[in-house]
């Protein structure tokens, strides 16, 4: 048995809800959490980690994120939704060769390792071809992130070859136990790509077991009405699904979307850059929806999760006649932390020092000028912290960022081919 003891530091957990435990230890044992507390005595053999003047508490999860794009990093700042179909899906995903998804897809999974995101939600809709998968797939394992891959076939309207390719991948990469990787459908139906789509989509992940994630509910409120009366309607209401971009829902379809399991991925940096619409954070939330934040794209937003708390915490505060001002410090944390493992499926496994649960964790430095002498930490962590503070990360107890660095990985190299890779998709 292999043990860590993460010593008198400052504990925050999340569950049920941000908590600050004080001064007080945590034990991993194996790779999951054994223990938290003060004064816990380390087993024979144990590492010790001194995590004086540190805050210790659960990874971020982020639930929604295009990992692929890492390489065409603020192509669209200032820019609508509208461009950003045009520019980024259809002229720069073209021409991503597999050796580039690869790249793009390895150095955004390390991005969110670099800044405390433990677990990423990675809509992949770069899948034109099966290398273009599988090196997606493999990126994603070589980082040592934990993941669900949302598998979106982009090979063209054949419906049989989509049914075909995207068995395939369940059938080679996940069907043995639960690995730290997952799958899961990203159907583009039925508000992007239309109905007969989202039918064969949805239909085809409950064959295979599939929870949806889609981007459903961020066109407008016809849209978003017509395409929940939809799933009714074809008896796929009930079929595990994210929402993501659920910004046009109005409270009685987010009570709808709750009664059947339903969970909403909001993004609030980039919808509020691409005016998709007021970011639906809160209010999913107050109407029982389990609610998790997301960076969507490098290309329009920031790739950390302290820029995702800060934009949600800000904007619903903002709501006309204080309508929002119940959104805490507590409630963004809890969004992007346990909130975003119970939108993903996962809150059995991660968001929380639940003993028992994976031990996917960070530790924040607070000896620094923008972090020193803060009152509450719960709220220095969504108002003041920023990716420099992040001083460790573990996934699954393996130690993947330390003193600051990043372990295993040649970041200087894979910075190099990610700068050649990004210079050629960009050109012209």
């Amino acid at each position: 048995m292999t043990s860590l003891l993460l010593r008198n530091g400052t504990v925050i957990d999340t569950a049920p809800a941000p908590t600050v435990l004080g001064r007080a230890d945590v034990l991993v044992e194996d790779g999951r959490i054994a223990a938290v507390g003060p004064g816990l005595a380390a087993p024979a053999g144990a590492e010790i980690m001194d995590a004086a003047g540190r805050i210790v508490m659960p990874g971020f999860v982020d639930t929604h994120r295009h990992t692929w794009q890492t390489a065409i990093r603020a192509t669209l700042p200032d820019s609508t939704l509208p461009a950003y179909l045009q520019r980024v899906l259809g002229e720069l995903a073209p021409r991503h060769r597999p050796d580039d998804v690869y790249t793009a897809t390895l150095a955004g999974a390390l991005e969110c390792l670099d800044s405390g995101i433990t677990t990423v939600v990675d809509w992949s809709h770069i899948m034109f071809s099966p290398d273009h998968t599988d090196a997606d797939i493999a990126a994603l394992r070589a980082s040592g992130i934990r993941a669900v891959f949302g598998y979106c076939y982009g090979g063209g309207d054949d419906l049989a070859a989509l049914a075909a390719e995207t068995a395939r991948v369940r059938r080679e990469y996940f069907d043995g136990p639960p690995g730290a990787v997952s799958m899961w459908m990203a159907a583009l139906g039925p508000e992007i790509a239309g109905e007969e789509r989202a039918l064969a989509e949805w239909r085809l992940a409950r064959d295979l077991g599939l929870p949806v994630t889609v981007h459903m509910g961020g066109h407008g409120a016809d849209g978003a009405a017509r395409g929940l009366a939809f799933l009714e309607d074809n008896g796929l209401i009930d079929h595990p699904a994210m929402y993501v971009h659920a910004n046009f829902y109005t409270g009685e379809e987010f009570k709808r979307i709750a009664a059947n399991g339903g969970t909403v991925s909001a993004t609030p940096g980039v919808e509020a850059a691409l005016g998709i619409g007021d970011p639906a954070t809160g209010r999913s939330h107050a109407a029982g929806v389990p609610t998790g934040l997301g960076c969507d794209t490098v290309a329009s937003g920031p790739g950390d999760m302290f820029g995702v708390m800060r934009a949600a915490y800000f904007l619903e505060r903002a709501r006309p006649d204080g309508a929002g001002t119940w959104f805490t410090t507590a409630e963004a944390l809890r969004a992007a932390t346990l909130g975003g493992a119970e939108t993903a499926g996962l809150a059995g496994v991660t968001g929380s020092l639940t003993p028992g649960k994976q031990a996917d964790l960070i530790v924040l430095r607070t000896d620094t000028l923008g972090m020193a002498a803060a009152h509450d930490p719960i709220a220095a962590v969504v108002l003041s912290a920023e990716t420099r503070h992040v001083d460790t990360v573990l996934v699954g107890g393996r130690v993947l960022k330390s003193g600051g660095v990043l372990q295993g990985h040649d970041v200087p190299s894979l910075l190099d081919t990610l700068r050649a890779a990004a210079a050629r998709i960009t050109a012209g």
